[in-house]
């Protein structure tokens, strides 16, 4: 019961990490990035089993993290609100050519970013965006002006 206990705190505590890092971060992995995920991994592993080295826990552990992810995901197909929590929702960047600096800020994502983005959609420059949109996982859609 002990490794259920650990599996659980220790899957709450990914997902509140991971919504505090922000969509646009984890959509953007440099490989530092990856190598430090292979080491939390790793640290994540020590914390859950301790010193259990036995299949029966690994089995338990797995179970239990594969279990709650169902479950959340679960629970966010039928309630708005932890989908919300759990996935959050699309976030509005650049309005009719105009950034909106309070939402990049909020979700640490600079002009120049959206600029790329805006330039691989084939849009010359921000005054020609309709939109700009941090979609829900991280990446940005751009939306011309239909003039």
């Amino acid at each position: 019961m002990d490794l259920v206990i650990r599996a659980t705190v220790i899957f709450f505590f990914i997902l509140l990490v991971t919504r505090i890092a922000g969509r646009r971060e984890l959509s953007d992995l440099q490989p530092f990035d990856l190598i430090l995920l292979v080491v939390l991994g790793d640290l994540v592993q020590q914390g859950i089993t301790q010193s259990d080295e036995s299949v029966t826990g690994t089995l338990t552990v797995i179970s239990t993290i594969a279990l709650l992810s169902v479950a959340v995901s679960w629970v966010s197909s039928r309630s708005r609100r932890v989908k919300l929590l759990t996935a959050g929702e699309p976030l509005v960047l650049v309005q009719d050519g105009r950034p909106i600096e309070r939402n990049l800020r909020r979700e640490r994502v600079t002009l120049e970013e959206v600029q790329e983005e805006a330039r691989r959609s084939q849009i010359a420059s921000l005054a020609d965006l309709q939109w700009a949109i941090l979609e829900d996982d991280g990446h940005i859609s751009c939306i011309p002006r239909r003039d």
